[in-house]
């Protein structure tokens, strides 16, 4: 048997020896029991307690009544409790002082199923916002999520504080829906043909679009090429955005080809920079919100992991959520202003002259300056004639 079930066992065994223990399991619900009967059974201790039962008066022996109330109680919401039963609970219980133990284990058990559900629940929004290109509920649901973390964290009496795993793998990333996921992609090429077609138009997006929200890769570090050109203040057109993938390597590793580059710098954006913006930022946040409710279910299912890592680790598995949320609520106006990566417009003059002197022509360069004349050498001055 489960260890976990019979810890339940122990527990509800220890009550129905000894009623004063309920005085120590205030922090314990009967939601927290895996079993229905269990729940039932441990609810209707509860009652029993507060309506004041005679066996919680202090008696050397606890009365017969009090186990049969309990079914009887319990009997009134689950089917199949009998007396047998409430027995066979005791007979599991090695030492009735040990209740407050056994509870802890009961609450270890609910504490890694209840962030599984809703780690489930998170990834299902996910996939239904992705499907529909919406955010609403996945971000709902994650406020739910971060809720009950810290709600059982308090039960558990830790400290709800993020904390980074080690050796954890990193999960699978989600993909959209085939149909949702072409039209991700188109929005990304537009958004790059746009921002090559008028480069002022990265100043409305570089506040809160990253390369990582891009759904491909490739997309991302083209992305990323552009806003590096845009720093230093260089023209932008197929010829330098070609040039500056290749330095970075994206040719030589296959990330992007030069016929894809030239595709998307040569094609009609449709559509304004801020708006596919937001449209990439949608899918980001939903595979964002899917990734991370995949990280905090691999976590819940790990058994070896202690209550108080397990929210630590899950609430750190959120911080990813998190910070794409806040930079969508900047796109939206609904969010403090994200600071961006390196600064664009506050790029030093002496920086920027540096670049536009690399980008000039030779030609150009040796006609602008002009070298200054040496300087003569100094006469030599006469002999004088008062000395030889």
């Amino acid at each position: 048997m489960n260890p976990l079930l019979e810890a339940e066992q122990a527990l509800l065994g220890a009550v129905l020896l000894d009623p004063q223990q309920l005085i120590h399991l205030s922090w314990l619900a009967p939601e927290h029991f895996y079993r229905p009967v269990h729940q039932a059974l441990f609810a209707a201790l509860r009652k029993l307690r507060a309506d004041g039962h005679p066996a919680l008066e202090g008696a050397d022996a606890v009365p017969l009544e009090w186990v049969t109330d309990a079914v009887e109680e319990a009997g009134l919401h689950v089917r199949g409790l009998t007396a047998v039963y409430a027995h066979t609970l005791i007979s599991a219980c090695p030492r009735s002082g040990h209740a407050p133990v056994y509870a802890r284990m009961v609450l270890e058990g609910a504490i890694h199923r209840t962030v599984t559900e809703h780690a489930i629940r998170l990834h299902q929004a996910a996939r239904a916002d992705a499907l529909q290109g919406e955010v609403e509920n996945a971000l709902h649901q994650a406020d739910v999520l971060t809720g009950v973390l810290g709600d059982l964290a308090q039960r558990w009496g830790s400290e709800p504080r993020p904390m980074a795993p080690t050796g954890q793998p990193a999960p699978a990333p989600f993909s959209p829906p085939p149909g949702r996921a072409a039209r991700i992609v188109e929005d990304e090429r537009s958004l790059l043909a746009v921002l090559v077609e008028q480069p002022k138009a990265i100043d409305e997006v570089v506040g809160w679009l990253r390369p990582g929200d891009f759904a491909a890769p490739g997309h991302g570090q083209l992305y990323r090429c552009l806003g590096v050109l845009h720093h230093r203040g260089e023209p932008i057109d197929r010829m330098t955005v070609l040039w500056e993938a290749q330095r970075r390597g994206l040719l030589a590793d296959g990330t992007l080809s030069a016929e894809e580059i030239g595709a998307i710098c040569d094609g009609v954006g449709l559509g304004g920079a801020d708006w596919l913006g937001e449209q990439i930022m949608r899918s980001s946040v939903t595979r964002t919100a899917a990734a991370s409710a995949r990280a905090v279910r691999a976590l819940a299912e790990d058994e070896s992991l202690a209550p108080g890592r397990l929210i630590g680790h899950a609430l750190h598995a959120l911080g990813p959520l998190d910070e794409v949320r806040a930079r969508w609520g900047t796109a939206n106006g609904h969010g403090a202003p994200v600071a961006p990566p390196p600064p664009v417009e506050e790029a030093a003059a002496a920086r920027v002259r540096a670049a536009l002197a690399r980008s000039t022509s030779p030609t150009a360069t040796r006609a602008s300056v002009r070298p200054r004349p040496a300087p003569k050498p100094p006469a030599e001055r006469a002999p004088s004639r008062h000395h030889g």
